[in-house]
């Protein structure tokens, strides 16, 4: 990660969060956006007061705008774009518990622009920024393949968000994969799963140790970067 230039959306919480936090740890420079300016500002405040290199901007994945001055700010602070973390996620309602056939078509429609389209954007507006050999990693979750009741269209959504990973790594030399660390203790999730720590310590790998023909077009799993660790 040294002197790596690497975005992470939504990164004022959660797996964002300590992943902006791992980047800039690791010597890289998180560049880091969320909706929330305030809460964002106080993670940025925290990496460099502990002598990371952040940068915050306040930016919405809904608004493509919005997201490509986050990547042109980005290119302008910190060189071509090593690497993307569209961490970006939203849940209307409690985990487990929205029914599919219960959902209003606003959640539905907001599950969808921000977790599928978001990823969509995100990745669109870094492309003519990447610098060579750059990755980008969505971490996502095992409702986005296995039919479990009650998350209704977020589940929907990260389907979808898994199908956006496929297309671009099919199109572009870069190479792009998902995530799935598994239940982590995050507000999309609920409580009792794994810490977001470990969440990001497994995407800080996928953003650099992990083979790119691995990652390129795949779902990696806490079992594979277990074993790749060990």
């Amino acid at each position: 990660m040294d002197d790596a230039t690497v975005v992470v959306t939504g990164a004022s919480r959660g797996i964002g969060k300590q992943v902006a936090r791992a980047v800039a740890d690791a010597g890289g420079h998180a560049v880091v956006c969320a909706r929330d300016a305030d809460a964002l500002d106080g993670v940025a405040d925290d990496i460099a007061a502990e002598g990371g290199a952040v940068t915050a901007v306040r930016a919405d994945v809904r608004d493509e705008l919005d997201v490509e001055h986050l990547m042109e700010r980005a290119t302008r602070v910190g060189g071509a774009i090593d690497a993307v973390v569209a961490s970006a996620g939203v849940y209307h309602g409690t985990p487990g518990q929205t029914p599919l056939q219960e959902e209003s078509y606003a959640a539905f429609d907001d599950h969808l622009r921000t977790n599928a389209r978001g990823v969509f954007a995100t990745v669109r507006e870094a492309v003519p920024h990447f610098a060579e050999g750059a990755r980008v990693v969505v971490p996502t979750g095992a409702v986005a393949r296995d039919g479990e009741p009650g998350y209704g269209s977020y589940a929907v959504s990260k389907a979808a968000a898994e199908a956006v990973v496929r297309g671009f790594a099919a199109d572009l030399d870069a190479a792009v994969g998902a995530v799935d660390p598994g239940n982590v203790a995050t507000d999309l999730s609920g409580e009792g799963g794994r810490d977001p720590a470990d969440a990001a310590g497994m995407v800080l790998w996928a953003l650099g140790d992990a083979p790119a023909a691995d990652l390129d077009g795949a779902v990696l799993d806490w079992g594979d970067y277990r074993r790749a660790t060990r």
